[in-house]
Protein backbone atom coordinates (compact mmCIF):
# COMPACT_ATOMS: atom_id res chain seq x y z
CA UNK A 1 0.00 0.00 0.00
CA UNK A 2 2.87 2.36 0.93
CA UNK A 3 4.49 1.69 -2.46
CA UNK A 4 1.20 2.42 -4.22
CA UNK A 5 0.87 5.82 -2.52
CA UNK A 6 4.53 6.54 -3.25
CA UNK A 7 3.98 5.85 -6.95
CA UNK A 8 0.77 7.87 -6.93
CA UNK A 9 2.61 10.91 -5.53
CA UNK A 10 5.25 10.59 -8.24
CA UNK A 11 2.67 10.28 -11.01
CA UNK A 12 0.81 13.30 -9.61
CA UNK A 13 4.02 15.34 -9.53
CA UNK A 14 4.87 14.38 -13.12
CA UNK A 15 1.32 15.21 -14.22
CA UNK A 16 1.41 18.60 -12.48
CA UNK A 17 4.70 19.34 -14.25
CA UNK A 18 3.28 18.44 -17.66
CA UNK A 19 0.13 20.48 -17.11
CA UNK A 20 2.04 23.50 -15.84
CA UNK A 21 4.66 23.52 -18.61
CA UNK A 22 2.21 23.00 -21.46
CA UNK A 23 -0.14 25.66 -20.08
CA UNK A 24 2.66 28.20 -19.72
CA UNK A 25 3.87 27.51 -23.26
CA UNK A 26 0.35 28.00 -24.59
CA UNK A 27 -0.06 31.21 -22.60
CA UNK A 28 3.23 32.55 -24.01
CA UNK A 29 2.17 31.58 -27.53
CA UNK A 30 -1.06 33.57 -27.26
CA UNK A 31 0.24 36.52 -25.24
CA UNK A 32 3.20 37.06 -27.57
CA UNK A 33 0.98 37.30 -30.66
CA UNK A 34 2.43 34.33 -32.52
CA UNK A 35 -0.78 33.81 -34.52
CA UNK A 36 -3.59 36.17 -35.49
CA UNK A 37 -7.11 35.08 -34.67
CA UNK A 38 -8.27 32.45 -37.12
CA UNK A 39 -11.45 33.21 -39.00
CA UNK A 40 -13.88 31.28 -36.78
CA UNK A 41 -12.43 32.86 -33.63
CA UNK A 42 -12.96 36.32 -35.10
CA UNK A 43 -16.53 35.42 -36.02
CA UNK A 44 -17.30 34.12 -32.51
CA UNK A 45 -15.84 37.31 -31.05
CA UNK A 46 -18.06 39.38 -33.35
CA UNK A 47 -21.06 37.47 -32.00
CA UNK A 48 -20.25 38.79 -28.50
CA UNK A 49 -21.22 42.28 -29.65
CA UNK A 50 -24.75 40.98 -30.27
CA UNK A 51 -25.31 38.35 -27.57
CA UNK A 52 -28.24 36.11 -28.46
CA UNK A 53 -29.87 32.82 -27.42
CA UNK A 54 -28.17 31.07 -30.34
CA UNK A 55 -26.56 31.73 -33.71
CA UNK A 56 -26.79 30.58 -37.30
CA UNK A 57 -24.08 27.92 -37.24
CA UNK A 58 -23.51 27.18 -33.53
CA UNK A 59 -25.05 27.37 -30.10
CA UNK A 60 -24.46 30.44 -27.91
CA UNK A 61 -21.90 29.09 -25.42
CA UNK A 62 -18.81 30.08 -27.42
CA UNK A 63 -19.98 33.70 -27.63
CA UNK A 64 -20.91 33.77 -23.94
CA UNK A 65 -17.47 32.45 -22.92
CA UNK A 66 -15.54 34.82 -25.15
CA UNK A 67 -17.70 37.68 -23.91
CA UNK A 68 -16.85 36.75 -20.32
CA UNK A 69 -13.09 36.60 -20.87
CA UNK A 70 -12.89 39.70 -23.08
CA UNK A 71 -14.71 41.47 -20.26
CA UNK A 72 -11.64 40.65 -18.15
CA UNK A 73 -8.78 41.00 -20.66
CA UNK A 74 -10.37 43.34 -23.20
CA UNK A 75 -11.05 42.78 -26.91
CA UNK A 76 -7.60 41.32 -27.48
CA UNK A 77 -6.28 38.02 -28.79
CA UNK A 78 -5.56 36.97 -25.21
CA UNK A 79 -9.10 37.90 -24.18
CA UNK A 80 -10.60 35.85 -27.01
CA UNK A 81 -8.35 32.84 -26.42
CA UNK A 82 -8.08 32.77 -22.63
CA UNK A 83 -10.99 30.32 -22.50
CA UNK A 84 -9.00 27.89 -24.63
CA UNK A 85 -5.97 28.18 -22.34
CA UNK A 86 -8.03 27.62 -19.20
CA UNK A 87 -9.99 24.84 -20.89
CA UNK A 88 -6.91 22.90 -21.96
CA UNK A 89 -5.49 23.04 -18.42
CA UNK A 90 -8.82 21.93 -16.94
CA UNK A 91 -9.15 19.13 -19.51
CA UNK A 92 -5.74 17.78 -18.52
CA UNK A 93 -6.65 17.88 -14.83
CA UNK A 94 -9.90 16.04 -15.56
CA UNK A 95 -8.09 13.44 -17.65
CA UNK A 96 -5.52 12.76 -14.96
CA UNK A 97 -8.02 12.63 -12.09
CA UNK A 98 -10.59 10.68 -14.10
CA UNK A 99 -8.22 8.01 -15.38
CA UNK A 100 -5.93 8.06 -12.35
CA UNK A 101 -8.50 7.96 -9.58
CA UNK A 102 -11.84 6.97 -11.09
CA UNK A 103 -10.23 4.25 -13.21
CA UNK A 104 -7.61 3.59 -10.53
CA UNK A 105 -4.76 3.69 -13.08
CA UNK A 106 -2.43 6.65 -12.40
CA UNK A 107 0.28 5.43 -14.78
CA UNK A 108 -2.26 5.25 -17.60
CA UNK A 109 -3.42 8.75 -16.61
CA UNK A 110 0.11 10.11 -16.98
CA UNK A 111 0.56 8.41 -20.35
CA UNK A 112 -2.78 9.87 -21.44
CA UNK A 113 -1.46 13.38 -20.78
CA UNK A 114 1.60 12.54 -22.88
CA UNK A 115 -0.54 11.33 -25.78
CA UNK A 116 -2.93 14.29 -25.54
CA UNK A 117 -0.17 16.90 -25.63
CA UNK A 118 1.48 15.27 -28.65
CA UNK A 119 -1.76 15.09 -30.66
CA UNK A 120 -2.26 18.01 -33.10
CA UNK A 121 -6.00 18.14 -32.44
CA UNK A 122 -5.47 18.70 -28.71
CA UNK A 123 -2.68 21.20 -29.41
CA UNK A 124 -5.04 23.28 -31.55
CA UNK A 125 -7.88 23.05 -29.01
CA UNK A 126 -5.50 24.32 -26.34
CA UNK A 127 -4.77 27.57 -28.18
CA UNK A 128 -7.66 28.40 -30.53
CA UNK A 129 -10.99 29.38 -28.98
CA UNK A 130 -13.42 27.28 -30.99
CA UNK A 131 -16.52 25.31 -30.04
CA UNK A 132 -14.51 22.08 -29.79
CA UNK A 133 -12.75 23.25 -26.61
CA UNK A 134 -15.83 23.69 -24.36
CA UNK A 135 -17.41 20.64 -25.99
CA UNK A 136 -14.35 18.52 -25.12
CA UNK A 137 -14.68 19.41 -21.43
CA UNK A 138 -18.39 18.57 -21.36
CA UNK A 139 -17.87 15.37 -23.37
CA UNK A 140 -15.10 14.15 -21.05
CA UNK A 141 -17.12 15.09 -17.99
CA UNK A 142 -20.14 13.18 -19.30
CA UNK A 143 -18.10 10.04 -19.97
CA UNK A 144 -16.63 10.11 -16.47
CA UNK A 145 -20.09 10.64 -14.97
CA UNK A 146 -21.49 7.67 -16.89
CA UNK A 147 -18.65 5.48 -15.66
CA UNK A 148 -19.11 6.69 -12.09
CA UNK A 149 -22.84 5.97 -12.26
CA UNK A 150 -22.28 2.34 -13.29
CA UNK A 151 -19.79 1.88 -10.43
CA UNK A 152 -21.77 3.68 -7.71
CA UNK A 153 -25.42 3.40 -8.76
CA UNK A 154 -26.87 4.90 -5.56
CA UNK A 155 -24.84 8.11 -5.72
CA UNK A 156 -26.76 11.17 -6.91
CA UNK A 157 -23.86 13.37 -8.01
CA UNK A 158 -22.98 11.47 -11.25
CA UNK A 159 -26.50 11.93 -12.62
CA UNK A 160 -26.73 15.61 -11.68
CA UNK A 161 -23.30 16.32 -13.17
CA UNK A 162 -24.16 14.28 -16.28
CA UNK A 163 -27.27 16.40 -16.87
CA UNK A 164 -25.20 19.56 -16.37
CA UNK A 165 -22.54 18.39 -18.83
CA UNK A 166 -25.24 17.58 -21.39
CA UNK A 167 -26.90 20.98 -21.02
CA UNK A 168 -23.70 23.00 -21.29
CA UNK A 169 -22.30 20.76 -24.06
CA UNK A 170 -25.39 21.17 -26.23
CA UNK A 171 -25.05 24.95 -25.88
CA UNK A 172 -21.53 24.53 -27.29
CA UNK A 173 -22.31 22.18 -30.18
CA UNK A 174 -25.14 19.89 -31.25
CA UNK A 175 -22.68 16.98 -31.40
CA UNK A 176 -23.11 16.64 -27.61
CA UNK A 177 -26.40 14.86 -28.26
CA UNK A 178 -24.39 11.83 -29.43
CA UNK A 179 -23.35 11.18 -25.82
CA UNK A 180 -26.82 9.73 -25.17
CA UNK A 181 -26.28 7.10 -27.89
CA UNK A 182 -22.81 6.32 -26.53
CA UNK A 183 -24.28 5.86 -23.05
CA UNK A 184 -26.98 3.48 -24.34
CA UNK A 185 -24.44 1.33 -26.22
CA UNK A 186 -22.13 1.22 -23.20
CA UNK A 187 -24.93 0.17 -20.85
CA UNK A 188 -26.09 -2.51 -23.29
CA UNK A 189 -22.59 -4.01 -23.36
CA UNK A 190 -22.49 -3.97 -19.55
CA UNK A 191 -25.95 -5.54 -19.40
CA UNK A 192 -24.70 -8.43 -21.56
CA UNK A 193 -22.03 -9.13 -18.93
CA UNK A 194 -24.50 -8.61 -16.04
CA UNK A 195 -22.47 -5.66 -14.82
CA UNK A 196 -25.20 -3.03 -15.08
CA UNK A 197 -26.84 -2.31 -11.70
CA UNK A 198 -30.62 -2.18 -11.71
CA UNK A 199 -32.10 1.21 -12.48
CA UNK A 200 -28.86 2.79 -13.72
CA UNK A 201 -29.82 2.72 -17.40
CA UNK A 202 -33.09 4.59 -16.79
CA UNK A 203 -31.44 7.21 -14.58
CA UNK A 204 -28.60 7.78 -17.07
CA UNK A 205 -31.02 8.16 -19.98
CA UNK A 206 -33.23 10.54 -17.96
CA UNK A 207 -30.19 12.63 -17.01
CA UNK A 208 -29.08 12.81 -20.66
CA UNK A 209 -32.56 13.77 -21.85
CA UNK A 210 -33.11 16.35 -19.11
CA UNK A 211 -29.75 17.97 -19.75
CA UNK A 212 -30.21 17.95 -23.51
CA UNK A 213 -33.69 19.51 -23.17
CA UNK A 214 -32.34 22.34 -20.99
CA UNK A 215 -29.48 22.98 -23.40
CA UNK A 216 -31.68 22.90 -26.48
CA UNK A 217 -34.35 25.23 -25.10
CA UNK A 218 -32.66 28.58 -25.94
CA UNK A 219 -31.48 27.15 -29.27
CA UNK A 220 -35.01 26.08 -30.17
CA UNK A 221 -36.44 29.46 -29.16
CA UNK A 222 -33.90 31.31 -31.32
CA UNK A 223 -34.44 29.03 -34.32
CA UNK A 224 -38.21 29.36 -34.03
CA UNK A 225 -37.76 33.13 -34.32
CA UNK A 226 -35.41 32.79 -37.31
CA UNK A 227 -37.15 30.30 -39.60
CA UNK A 228 -35.10 27.35 -38.21
CA UNK A 229 -32.06 28.47 -40.18
CA UNK A 230 -29.61 26.91 -37.72
CA UNK A 231 -31.04 23.42 -38.16
CA UNK A 232 -31.29 23.86 -41.93
CA UNK A 233 -27.62 24.82 -42.03
CA UNK A 234 -26.55 21.77 -40.01
CA UNK A 235 -28.72 19.48 -42.16
CA UNK A 236 -27.13 20.83 -45.33
CA UNK A 237 -23.58 20.49 -43.99
CA UNK A 238 -24.25 16.92 -42.86
CA UNK A 239 -25.57 15.98 -46.30
CA UNK A 240 -29.06 15.21 -44.97
CA UNK A 241 -30.73 18.01 -46.94
CA UNK A 242 -29.76 20.10 -49.95
CA UNK A 243 -27.71 19.18 -53.00
CA UNK A 244 -25.22 17.03 -51.06
CA UNK A 245 -27.91 14.43 -50.38
CA UNK A 246 -28.58 13.61 -54.07
CA UNK A 247 -25.48 11.49 -54.79
CA UNK A 248 -25.32 9.15 -51.82
CA UNK A 249 -21.98 7.41 -52.41
CA UNK A 250 -18.77 9.31 -53.22
CA UNK A 251 -15.76 7.02 -52.85
CA UNK A 252 -13.33 9.83 -53.67
CA UNK A 253 -13.99 11.57 -50.34
CA UNK A 254 -12.86 8.69 -48.11
CA UNK A 255 -9.09 9.05 -48.77
CA UNK A 256 -9.32 12.77 -48.09
CA UNK A 257 -11.11 12.13 -44.80
CA UNK A 258 -8.71 9.43 -43.64
CA UNK A 259 -5.73 11.59 -44.58
CA UNK A 260 -7.15 14.44 -42.49
CA UNK A 261 -7.62 12.12 -39.50
CA UNK A 262 -4.05 10.88 -39.76
CA UNK A 263 -3.04 14.52 -39.61
CA UNK A 264 -5.14 15.58 -36.64
CA UNK A 265 -4.37 12.45 -34.55
CA UNK A 266 -0.94 11.48 -36.00
CA UNK A 267 -0.55 8.12 -37.77
CA UNK A 268 1.00 6.31 -34.79
CA UNK A 269 -1.58 7.34 -32.21
CA UNK A 270 -4.48 6.71 -34.60
CA UNK A 271 -3.26 3.18 -35.36
CA UNK A 272 -2.91 2.50 -31.63
CA UNK A 273 -6.43 3.82 -31.07
CA UNK A 274 -7.90 1.53 -33.70
CA UNK A 275 -5.99 -1.50 -32.44
CA UNK A 276 -6.89 -0.90 -28.80
CA UNK A 277 -10.51 -0.20 -29.71
CA UNK A 278 -10.73 -3.68 -31.24
CA UNK A 279 -9.09 -5.19 -28.16
CA UNK A 280 -11.44 -3.30 -25.85
CA UNK A 281 -14.45 -4.52 -27.80
CA UNK A 282 -13.31 -8.13 -27.41
CA UNK A 283 -12.98 -7.69 -23.64
CA UNK A 284 -16.34 -5.91 -23.36
CA UNK A 285 -18.07 -8.49 -25.55
CA UNK A 286 -16.64 -11.64 -24.01
CA UNK A 287 -16.06 -10.42 -20.47
CA UNK A 288 -12.63 -12.11 -20.55
CA UNK A 289 -9.59 -10.07 -19.53
CA UNK A 290 -6.39 -11.69 -20.91
CA UNK A 291 -3.76 -12.44 -18.25
CA UNK A 292 -1.12 -9.77 -17.78
CA UNK A 293 -3.32 -6.90 -19.00
CA UNK A 294 -2.56 -3.63 -17.12
CA UNK A 295 -6.29 -3.22 -16.53
CA UNK A 296 -6.42 -6.59 -14.78
CA UNK A 297 -5.09 -5.03 -11.57
CA UNK A 298 -8.38 -3.14 -11.20
CA UNK A 299 -10.35 -6.40 -11.24
CA UNK A 300 -12.22 -8.19 -14.00
CA UNK A 301 -15.47 -6.27 -13.63
CA UNK A 302 -13.75 -2.88 -13.59
CA UNK A 303 -11.57 -3.85 -16.55
CA UNK A 304 -14.68 -4.79 -18.54
CA UNK A 305 -16.40 -1.51 -17.60
CA UNK A 306 -13.41 0.53 -18.68
CA UNK A 307 -12.98 -1.40 -21.93
CA UNK A 308 -16.64 -0.97 -22.81
CA UNK A 309 -16.61 2.77 -22.03
CA UNK A 310 -13.46 3.48 -24.03
CA UNK A 311 -14.60 1.46 -27.03
CA UNK A 312 -18.00 3.19 -27.05
CA UNK A 313 -16.39 6.61 -26.56
CA UNK A 314 -14.18 6.20 -29.63
CA UNK A 315 -15.14 3.68 -32.26
CA UNK A 316 -18.88 4.18 -32.93
CA UNK A 317 -18.64 7.95 -33.51
CA UNK A 318 -15.35 7.70 -35.42
CA UNK A 319 -16.68 4.83 -37.52
CA UNK A 320 -20.03 6.43 -38.33
CA UNK A 321 -18.43 9.71 -39.42
CA UNK A 322 -15.88 7.80 -41.51
CA UNK A 323 -18.68 5.90 -43.27
CA UNK A 324 -20.61 9.15 -43.74
CA UNK A 325 -17.60 10.56 -45.58
CA UNK A 326 -18.70 8.30 -48.44
CA UNK A 327 -21.77 10.51 -48.74
CA UNK A 328 -20.71 14.08 -48.01
CA UNK A 329 -17.66 16.16 -47.25
CA UNK A 330 -16.47 15.72 -43.65
CA UNK A 331 -14.59 18.53 -41.95
CA UNK A 332 -11.44 17.31 -40.16
CA UNK A 333 -12.73 18.30 -36.72
CA UNK A 334 -16.09 16.50 -36.93
CA UNK A 335 -14.81 13.28 -35.30
CA UNK A 336 -12.89 15.34 -32.71
CA UNK A 337 -14.88 14.13 -29.70
CA UNK A 338 -14.18 10.49 -30.52
CA UNK A 339 -10.53 11.22 -29.71
CA UNK A 340 -11.43 11.97 -26.08
CA UNK A 341 -11.73 8.21 -25.63
CA UNK A 342 -9.19 7.60 -28.37
CA UNK A 343 -6.25 9.21 -26.57
CA UNK A 344 -6.93 7.05 -23.50
CA UNK A 345 -7.00 3.99 -25.75
CA UNK A 346 -3.70 5.00 -27.34
CA UNK A 347 -2.19 5.52 -23.89
CA UNK A 348 -3.46 2.07 -22.88
CA UNK A 349 -1.70 0.65 -25.94
CA UNK A 350 1.55 2.31 -24.86
CA UNK A 351 1.07 0.91 -21.36
CA UNK A 352 0.74 -2.61 -22.74
CA UNK A 353 3.90 -2.20 -24.80
CA UNK A 354 5.84 -0.90 -21.79
CA UNK A 355 4.70 -3.96 -19.84
CA UNK A 356 6.21 -6.22 -22.46
CA UNK A 357 2.91 -7.18 -24.09
CA UNK A 358 2.82 -7.23 -27.86
CA UNK A 359 5.69 -7.44 -30.34
CA UNK A 360 9.05 -6.19 -28.95
CA UNK A 361 9.71 -4.15 -32.09
CA UNK A 362 6.64 -2.05 -31.33
CA UNK A 363 7.89 -1.35 -27.81
CA UNK A 364 11.09 0.09 -29.22
CA UNK A 365 9.01 2.60 -31.20
CA UNK A 366 7.37 4.17 -28.13
CA UNK A 367 10.23 6.65 -27.45
CA UNK A 368 10.21 7.60 -31.13
CA UNK A 369 6.47 8.30 -31.05
CA UNK A 370 6.74 10.60 -28.05
CA UNK A 371 9.80 12.29 -29.53
CA UNK A 372 7.98 12.99 -32.80
CA UNK A 373 4.99 14.26 -30.81
CA UNK A 374 7.21 16.56 -28.77
CA UNK A 375 8.70 17.91 -32.01
CA UNK A 376 5.18 18.60 -33.30
CA UNK A 377 4.35 20.42 -30.06
CA UNK A 378 7.49 22.53 -30.34
CA UNK A 379 6.91 23.27 -34.03
CA UNK A 380 3.32 24.32 -33.39
CA UNK A 381 4.13 26.67 -30.51
CA UNK A 382 7.49 28.05 -31.68
CA UNK A 383 6.71 28.28 -35.39
CA UNK A 384 7.91 31.90 -35.72
CA UNK A 385 11.43 30.82 -34.74
CA UNK A 386 11.57 28.09 -37.40
CA UNK A 387 13.33 29.01 -40.67
CA UNK A 388 10.43 27.82 -42.81
CA UNK A 389 9.50 29.62 -46.03
CA UNK A 390 5.90 30.80 -46.19
CA UNK A 391 5.13 28.22 -48.89
CA UNK A 392 6.00 25.40 -46.47
CA UNK A 393 4.47 26.88 -43.35
CA UNK A 394 0.80 25.82 -43.07
CA UNK A 395 0.14 28.61 -40.56
CA UNK A 396 1.21 31.34 -43.00
CA UNK A 397 -2.25 31.49 -44.57
CA UNK A 398 -3.68 32.30 -41.11
CA UNK A 399 -1.45 35.33 -40.62
CA UNK A 400 -1.46 38.92 -41.77
CA UNK A 401 -4.85 40.08 -40.51
CA UNK A 402 -3.49 42.63 -38.05
CA UNK A 403 -1.26 44.11 -40.74
CA UNK A 404 -4.22 44.21 -43.13
CA UNK A 405 -6.23 46.09 -40.49
CA UNK A 406 -3.54 48.77 -40.28
CA UNK A 407 -3.43 49.05 -44.06
CA UNK A 408 -7.21 49.50 -44.28
CA UNK A 409 -7.08 52.16 -41.58
CA UNK A 410 -4.51 54.00 -43.71
CA UNK A 411 -6.83 53.72 -46.71
CA UNK A 412 -9.78 54.99 -44.67
CA UNK A 413 -7.92 58.09 -43.55
CA UNK A 414 -6.91 58.78 -47.14
CA UNK A 415 -10.54 59.20 -48.15
CA UNK A 416 -12.34 62.57 -47.93
CA UNK A 417 -14.61 61.55 -45.03
CA UNK A 418 -12.93 58.84 -42.87
CA UNK A 419 -15.91 58.78 -40.52
CA UNK A 420 -18.21 57.82 -43.42
CA UNK A 421 -16.43 54.67 -44.58
CA UNK A 422 -17.63 51.09 -44.02
CA UNK A 423 -15.82 47.79 -44.56
CA UNK A 424 -17.19 44.61 -46.06
CA UNK A 425 -16.42 41.37 -47.87
CA UNK A 426 -18.41 38.59 -49.49
CA UNK A 427 -17.05 35.91 -47.13
CA UNK A 428 -18.11 35.68 -43.49
CA UNK A 429 -14.59 34.84 -42.29
CA UNK A 430 -12.96 37.89 -43.88
CA UNK A 431 -15.84 40.06 -42.65
CA UNK A 432 -15.20 38.88 -39.08
CA UNK A 433 -11.45 39.47 -39.32
CA UNK A 434 -12.04 43.02 -40.55
CA UNK A 435 -14.34 43.64 -37.58
CA UNK A 436 -11.61 42.61 -35.13
CA UNK A 437 -8.45 43.97 -36.74
CA UNK A 438 -9.46 47.27 -38.35
CA UNK A 439 -8.66 49.91 -35.69
CA UNK A 440 -11.77 50.97 -33.82
CA UNK A 441 -13.33 47.53 -34.42
CA UNK A 442 -16.13 48.77 -36.72
CA UNK A 443 -19.26 46.79 -37.46
CA UNK A 444 -18.64 45.13 -40.83
CA UNK A 445 -20.90 43.63 -43.48
CA UNK A 446 -20.99 40.53 -45.68
CA UNK A 447 -22.41 40.87 -49.20
CA UNK A 448 -24.06 37.92 -50.94
CA UNK A 449 -22.72 37.56 -54.48
CA UNK A 450 -23.49 33.83 -54.52
CA UNK A 451 -22.66 31.94 -51.32
CA UNK A 452 -24.36 30.09 -48.52
CA UNK A 453 -26.06 32.03 -45.76
CA UNK A 454 -24.19 33.24 -42.65
CA UNK A 455 -24.93 34.99 -39.37
CA UNK A 456 -24.24 38.33 -41.05
CA UNK A 457 -27.34 37.89 -43.22
CA UNK A 458 -29.46 37.96 -40.07
CA UNK A 459 -28.06 41.33 -39.03
CA UNK A 460 -28.68 44.78 -40.61
CA UNK A 461 -27.15 45.62 -43.98
CA UNK A 462 -25.50 48.99 -44.74
CA UNK A 463 -28.59 50.15 -46.61
CA UNK A 464 -28.67 53.29 -44.45
CA UNK A 465 -25.19 54.33 -45.59
CA UNK A 466 -26.10 55.80 -48.98
CA UNK A 467 -23.39 58.16 -50.17
CA UNK A 468 -20.70 56.58 -47.99
CA UNK A 469 -17.40 55.26 -49.29
CA UNK A 470 -16.36 51.65 -48.57
CA UNK A 471 -13.47 49.22 -48.66
CA UNK A 472 -14.09 45.72 -49.98
CA UNK A 473 -11.64 42.87 -49.26
CA UNK A 474 -11.44 39.52 -51.00
CA UNK A 475 -8.99 36.63 -51.16
CA UNK A 476 -6.38 37.28 -53.80
CA UNK A 477 -6.86 35.55 -57.13
CA UNK A 478 -10.66 35.66 -57.19
CA UNK A 479 -12.59 37.66 -59.75
CA UNK A 480 -14.41 40.85 -58.82
CA UNK A 481 -18.24 40.46 -58.84
CA UNK A 482 -19.98 42.54 -61.48
CA UNK A 483 -22.66 43.61 -58.98
CA UNK A 484 -20.00 45.22 -56.79
CA UNK A 485 -19.16 47.79 -59.45
CA UNK A 486 -22.87 48.57 -59.89
CA UNK A 487 -23.23 49.44 -56.18
CA UNK A 488 -20.78 52.38 -56.25
CA UNK A 489 -19.85 55.35 -58.42
CA UNK A 490 -16.19 54.33 -58.81
CA UNK A 491 -13.74 51.62 -57.77
CA UNK A 492 -9.97 51.33 -57.40
CA UNK A 493 -8.43 47.87 -57.02
CA UNK A 494 -5.02 46.80 -55.75
CA UNK A 495 -3.27 43.70 -54.42
CA UNK A 496 -1.95 43.76 -50.86
CA UNK A 497 0.75 41.45 -49.46
CA UNK A 498 0.32 41.35 -45.71
CA UNK A 499 3.05 40.54 -43.20
CA UNK A 500 3.25 39.08 -39.72
CA UNK A 501 6.30 39.75 -37.52
CA UNK A 502 8.20 40.67 -40.68
CA UNK A 503 7.34 37.46 -42.54
CA UNK A 504 4.89 37.23 -45.48
CA UNK A 505 1.26 36.56 -44.59
CA UNK A 506 -1.83 36.24 -46.75
CA UNK A 507 -2.33 38.16 -49.98
CA UNK A 508 -5.58 40.10 -50.41
CA UNK A 509 -7.44 41.96 -53.10
CA UNK A 510 -8.51 45.37 -51.77
CA UNK A 511 -11.03 47.53 -53.62
CA UNK A 512 -11.59 51.15 -52.58
CA UNK A 513 -15.14 52.18 -53.50
CA UNK A 514 -16.67 55.66 -53.71
CA UNK A 515 -20.32 56.68 -53.44
CA UNK A 516 -22.54 53.80 -52.20
CA UNK A 517 -25.99 53.88 -53.88
CA UNK A 518 -27.80 51.72 -51.29
CA UNK A 519 -28.17 48.55 -53.37
CA UNK A 520 -27.25 45.43 -51.32
CA UNK A 521 -26.99 42.03 -53.09
CA UNK A 522 -28.80 38.92 -51.85
CA UNK A 523 -28.30 36.59 -54.81
CA UNK A 524 -28.51 33.24 -53.00
CA UNK A 525 -30.54 34.21 -49.95
CA UNK A 526 -31.62 31.15 -47.92
CA UNK A 527 -28.95 28.92 -49.41
CA UNK A 528 -27.74 27.04 -46.36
Amino acid sequence: MREHHHNLRHYTLYAATIITITTLVRFWFVASGQLDLVQDEAQYWDWTRRLQLSYYSKGPLIAWLIGMWTGVFGDTELGVRFGALAGSALAQVMLFLGVGRLFGRPRLALLTLGVANTTPLFMVAGVLMTTDGPLLLCWLGALLCIHAATRSPRATAPYVLLALCMAVGVLAKYMMLAVAAIACLHMWLLHRQRLLPQGVALRVVCACLAGAACGMLPILLWNAQNDWVGFKHVGTLAGVTGKASKAFLRLDRLPEHLGAQLGVATPWWLLLMLGMAWRSLRIAWTGVVPPGEPAEAAGREEAVRQSSLLFCAFMPLWGVITLWSLHTRIYPNWPAMSYVGGIILAAAGVERLLDGLGAPRWRRLVPLWFTLGACLFAAAHFQNTLPLPASLNPAARLKGWEDLGRELDRVRHGLPHPDRVFFFSDAYDITAELAFYVPGKPFTFCADFGRRMSQYDLWPSPADKVGWDAVFVRRDGTSVPRELLEMFDSAELYRYQSTHHGAPGRVFTVIVLRGFNGEWPRRSFRSF
